[in-house]
Parts: C-alpha cells; sequence; structure tokens
C-alpha cells in the first residue's frame, strides 16, 4: 500500500467516531488487513441485495446511499463521507446488504474483508465491539431521521438534516455537502421549492453557502438551534 494512502488511512481512522476511542494498534493492523480501492465518480461501492460481507471505509470522497421503496423506487436516504464505514460482517449481521451506495466523486475506500477482521480479531478481539458499535451508530441515525419527519417542520427538519450528514465523520470546520436541492428534497420527502426557499434563508443568515450542487455548512451552531427550535 501506498505510504501516502496509508497515513491518510491512518488519519481518517483515528478521527472518525467508530474508532477514535481505541488503541491505535488496532487501527494500524485493520489499514495493513485492508486494500485500497479507488472508485470513480458514478461507480458502485456496493449494491442492496449484495451477498458480499466485509467492509469499507471511506477514507477520501463522498458517496450518496440508497434503499429500495414501494413501488420499485429508490430513494436516496444518506450522504456518506471520510470516515464512515459501510458494509457488514456475517458474525454479527446476516442477510444481504441494505443499500446501494454510489460515488458522487472519485473516492478513496478501504476494503477489509471477512477474513481479514478474523485475522486481525486474533490481536486485538475488540474490533468485534467497535462493530457492533458502528451498527449501533447506523440504527440511531435511521431512527433520528424517522423521528425528523416526524416531529420537526421543514425548516427545523432541514438544519437537522444538514447537521446529521456530517454526524460521525471527518471533523470539518465547514463540511460541504456535494448534493444538490432536488436529492435534497428527496432524501427529507420535501419538494425541492421547499428546500429552495428555506436553504435561500440560511444563506442569507450566513448560516450556509450555495454552489452547484453542493451546500457548504459555515454555522453550525446556528443550524442546531434552529434544530432545536
Amino acid at each position: 500500500m501506498n505510504q501516502n494512502k496509508k497515513s491518510l488511512a491512518l488519519a481518517v481512522l483515528a478521527t472518525s467516531d467508530w474508532l477514535k476511542d481505541y488503541p491505535e494498534t488496532l487501527q494500524q493492523q485493520l489499514v495493513s488487513e485492508g486494500r485500497m480501492v479507488h472508485l470513480a465518480a458514478g461507480e458502485w461501492a456496493q449494491a442492496e441485495g449484495d451477498d458480499r460481507s466485509g467492509l469499507f471505509v471511506v477514507i477520501d470522497g463522498s458517496l450518496h446511499s440508497y434503499c429500495a421503496a414501494p413501488g420499485g423506487r429508490a430513494v436516496m436516504i444518506g450522504i456518506v463521507g471520510p470516515g464512515v464505514v459501510l458494509g457488514h460482517t456475517t458474525r454479527y449481521s446476516g442477510g444481504p446488504r441494505l443499500v446501494t451506495a454510489v460515488c458522487v466523486e472519485p473516492s478513496l475506500l478501504l476494503e477489509i474483508s471477512e477474513a481479514s477482521l478474523d485475522r486481525v480479531a486474533m490481536k486485538s478481539p475488540e474490533v468485534w465491539r467497535a462493530i457492533a458499535g458502528f451498527a449501533y451508530g447506523h440504527t440511531r441515525s435511521a431512527l433520528q431521521m424517522a423521528a425528523e419527519v416526524i416531529s420537526l417542520k421543514p425548516r427545523q427538519r432541514l438544519a437537522a438534516r444538514l447537521l446529521a450528514t456530517v454526524d460521525g465523520g471527518e471533523a470539518i470546520e465547514r463540511p460541504v455537502l456535494k448534493i444538490s436541492q432536488e436529492l435534497l428534497g428527496e432524501m427529507m420527502g420535501l419538494t425541492r421549492k421547499t428546500i429552495n426557499v428555506h436553504l435561500s434563508e440560511f444563506e442569507r443568515d450566513g448560516l450556509v453557502c450555495l454552489g452547484y450542487s453542493q451546500i457548504e455548512l459555515r454555522d453550525i451552531e446556528g443550524l442546531d438551534q434552529i434544530a432545536n427550535s
């Protein structure tokens, strides 16, 4: 593995929510056992229904995740950035993969097979606790999204969802979300017009900066106040 890529992977794992409280040796073992995968914009990292096990950790770039909905539709449910884990292990969860993940831009992923995880566990059995931890985090995120849809008005829901898309990933002072207003509306069950009205207000108040298919979050604290108002 290229040393620069290895250093980048270690830096991302060290700051990711699921491994930041674990020994550095565990992060090093996962990087040593894994392999780097380069994907171009539009390529799939995984597909819903795929029975392949193992994990992907996003090291660089961003992906959109989709889930099947009634009527044969695929709806966007999230934005995946550096530090986020995809996939599952059959040791803790059986069945096929639950979401399709598609690269929004050229991305670098660390792929760790289940066999590699078994080898890591021989030296660092706490890896299974870490994996259970990120599975719990995914469940919590799904429940949070459901609670937002049920309880929040559109303006509050938009602020909460913008914050949720950067929660658990690499810490960045002004994160940039690679998403169009149309897709953001689809993810939240709101029309593009509704999204545009509220985002324009957020931009006027200095909370975000809008670009072509991207949203820069400029005031995390201000968005948090709206989400919890």
